[in-house]
């Protein structure tokens, strides 16, 4: 599985996606079991015109996370390996798809985490543009607001994650396509790479002249500029990588 693609390797850049959060019980969204898969129509909720446009697609969205598992997941072995990497002394860097946190749940440094589609720990203001932590949102739509608005200037609020139809923040963007271009192994984890601009990513890397990895369970539009293409489970595979990458030998995978 680890080739000399891990030799002399000391800045490394790992982009992740759902399917890396798997194992903590937080379901992806385009697998057998997915998000979307499971109820197609959920993918309006998660475009940011019919959002602001229909009361009915943002009660259907505050109700999918109301129920989501995400809110009490724990950070499973990839998390950990990704943090144990960092301690390790590697410069990494985390680029990740996922709202979730886990990542800094596992004890990566959240100045190295790099939450590209944003964060459902924290709510926005679509108006006035105030930030609030999302535990009071949800406790009002727990209570039965099923489209909740800003208490200060009354505009709807979103959870700050990125929908389709909207732009990445230009400078997360810009820092990740840096990071990118400056890491010598680019590794995607648990991402179908089918949403742009952050799968092209893993373009930058390999244009930049450097490895790129890929871990998926699933064919991805970037297999064949990657050195090695790893279809073993996430919770498996990443462990023995950043193992390698830090000269250590492999630990019990811990739940």
């Amino acid at each position: 599985m680890i080739g000399s693609w891990v030799d002399g390797v000391e800045r490394v850049a790992v982009l992740t996606g759902a399917g890396v959060s798997t194992d903590s019980g937080i379901p992806d969204y385009r697998g057998p079991s997915g998000v979307w898969t499971r109820d197609p129509s959920l993918v309006k909720a998660f475009t940011y015109q019919s959002f602001m446009a229909d009361p009915g697609v943002r009660a259907a969205f505050w109700q999918s996370h109301r129920q989501s598992p995400a809110w009490r997941a724990q950070p499973n072995a990839a998390h950990r390996a990704l943090a144990d990497l960092e301690r390790s002394g590697v410069a990494v860097r985390v680029l990740t798809q996922n709202v979730d946190g886990l990542h800094q749940s596992a004890g990566s440094s959240p100045r190295k985490v790099l939450e590209l589609h944003g964060t459902m720990r924290e709510v926005v203001c679509t108006g006035c543009g105030e930030r609030t932590p999302s535990e009071q949102t949800m406790a009002r739509v727990e209570a039965g607001d099923s489209d909740p608005r800003c208490v200060d200037c009354g505009a709807i609020l979103k959870l700050a994650v990125v929908l389709f139809g909207e732009h990445l923040d230009p400078a997360t963007a810009g820092l990740a396509e840096r990071i990118a271009a400056n890491a010598q192994l680019m590794i995607a984890v648990g991402s179908s790479l089918q949403v742009e601009p952050v799968a092209s990513l893993c373009a930058v890397a390999v244009n930049a002249g450097h490895r790129l990895v890929i871990v998926n369970r699933d064919p991805t539009p970037y297999d064949e500029l990657a050195v090695a293409v790893i279809r073993e489970p996430i919770g498996e595979a990443l462990p023995g990588i950043c193992a390698a990458l830090a000269g250590t030998k492999p630990g019990p995978v811990r739940g």
